[in-house]
């Protein structure tokens, strides 16, 4: 294995960011085959070196891999189905088959789907207490009253129980088409649709835009992009 900077190998490694790194070696806190590295530059061979962090030899995680795709309607968030549609794992070449999406998006809806073979990282974004943001743009046949809106917001009963406040704005829709945002934090079943069902009102479009700190910027339809480490890593230390 060729030789890496000590501050990229504790990035992969899932240490710190490569920036935090170099931070940790200047304060003098890892060592090199029991040497202390405070200056930037130092070179390791992964295979031989021994590097610690306040004494505790670091160990090489198993290659991570993190992508943000763009999943369009039609495409389900599965790796079989019986029925032989297409899934988002068609829609990544190559793709490693430890890697798994993180949590659903409906057949009918599109939107950001992250997927990773990162299962601490998967388990944050899908517990219930780290509330997660997801934002989602909702076409819908109609207005809604502001009574009703402000209900939605403060927490409707469905079949599965009471949801969270939500934040629901009115977007500027084209050709006198009505959008709303609306911002939670839960992942029950469909739940964006059936609190628009709920109000009365059929949903034409849902796009999922924002997961925590993702969003589609300029991702189309059908495309995907990886995330680094770094990136990762920044998420992880909020």
């Amino acid at each position: 294995m060729p030789l890496l900077r000590l501050q990229k190998y504790l990035s992969q490694a899932g240490i710190a960011s490569r920036r935090k790194a170099e931070g940790l070696i200047l304060k003098g806190k890892i060592t090199l085959n029991g040497k202390v590295v405070s200056e930037l530059g130092v070179k390791v061979d992964p295979d031989t070196d021994r590097i610690c962090l306040q004494g505790k030899k670091i160990e090489r995680e198993e290659k991570k891999y993190y992508y943000l795709l763009y999943k369009p309607r039609g495409v389900i968030v599965s790796k079989r189905d019986p029925q032989g549609r297409k899934t988002v794992y068609d829609l990544i070449p190559h793709l490693h088959p430890s890697v798994n999406a993180v949590g659903r998006l409906d057949y009918d809806s599109e939107g950001l789907i992250l997927l990773t073979n990162d299962g601490a990282l998967s388990h944050r974004f899908m517990h219930p207490s780290s509330q997660i943001k997801k934002l989602y743009h909702v076409w819908v046949n109609q207005e809604l009253e502001e009574e009703v809106c402000e209900e939605m917001e403060k927490g409707i009963v469905l079949d599965e129980g009471l949801t969270a406040p939500a934040q629901i704005r009115a977007l500027k829709g084209e050709k006198n088409e009505i959008w709303y945002s609306i911002e939670i934090h839960e992942g029950k079943k469909r739940q964006v649709r059936k609190m628009f069902a709920w109000a009365g009102l059929k949903v034409l479009r849902l796009i999922r835009v924002k997961v925590g700190p993702f969003d589609l910027k300029d991702l189309n339809k059908r495309r995907y992009r990886t995330l680094s480490a770094e990136e990762m890593m920044e998420f992880r230390l909020e």
